[in-house]
């Protein structure tokens, strides 16, 4: 893959950037802020994707998290992996809300799981979605007496949650062990219960999952 990265941290970037060229991946360009990412990204509209973190300078609220929304909507092709120190629940949400594939957000933690991180960023530059399971698991917490999806069994929801992290159904069936056909039963049961006709014009994958963390 060619590779951007954003993150203030000189330590973590360079990290990355040696981690990255390891494995065989070409890191185009490393920066510190997100005007530096943009115009990056601008000269290099071919990369695969690009890793930024949520919060850079000047104000270190949400500069890597707007950078990353602006170059989904001005190269779509162009997979953005997001990282952050902590689960924001409200960050997330939104970047999975305004970008829909190609998109991810780990933890800074998972970074040290190297295989996890490598499937994470591979996920996203292929157009599909790389969610943390821990940043799946808090924007999950809700009142049960108000969650439309309580129709959903176990099973489903696993499946579902599955969904959330970006795991494609051969994924998800190895993950909960079952075959893939079962996890495709599932799936179609999902859409049923979540009242998503086929003929909706839109993917009813993303809008299955959506609803989940919206919800």
């Amino acid at each position: 893959m060619r590779l951007i990265l954003a993150d203030d941290s000189t330590l973590l970037r360079e990290g990355l950037v040696r981690l990255l060229a390891e494995e065989g991946h070409e890191v185009v360009s490393a920066v510190g802020d997100g005007t530096a990412l943009l115009a990056e990204v601008d000269r290099h509209p071919d990369v695969d994707a690009v890793v930024v973190d949520v919060r850079m300078p000047p104000t270190h609220t949400d500069e890597g998290l707007r950078a990353a929304l602006r170059i989904r909507e001005r190269h779509t092709g162009v997979g953005v992996l997001v990282l952050s120190q902590y689960v924001e629940k409200r960050y997330a949400t939104e970047l999975l809300t305004g970008a829909g594939e190609g998109i991810g957000y780990l933890l800074k933690d998972r970074v040290v799981e190297v295989d996890e991180f490598l499937d994470a960023l591979e996920r996203v530059a292929a157009g599909r979605t790389a969610f943390d399971p821990e940043v799946v698991r808090q924007l999950l917490v809700r009142s049960t007496h108000a969650d439309p999806l309580a129709r959903l069994t176990p099973r489903e929801r696993d499946v579902l949650d599955a969904m959330a992290q970006g795991h494609a159904n051969n994924a998800i069936a190895e993950r909960l062990h079952v075959s893939r056909s079962a996890v495709e039963k599932h799936i179609n049961a999902i859409f049923d219960k979540l009242e998503l006709p086929a003929s909706s014009g839109y993917s009813r994958r993303v809008l299955a999952v959506l609803r989940y963390l919206g919800s």
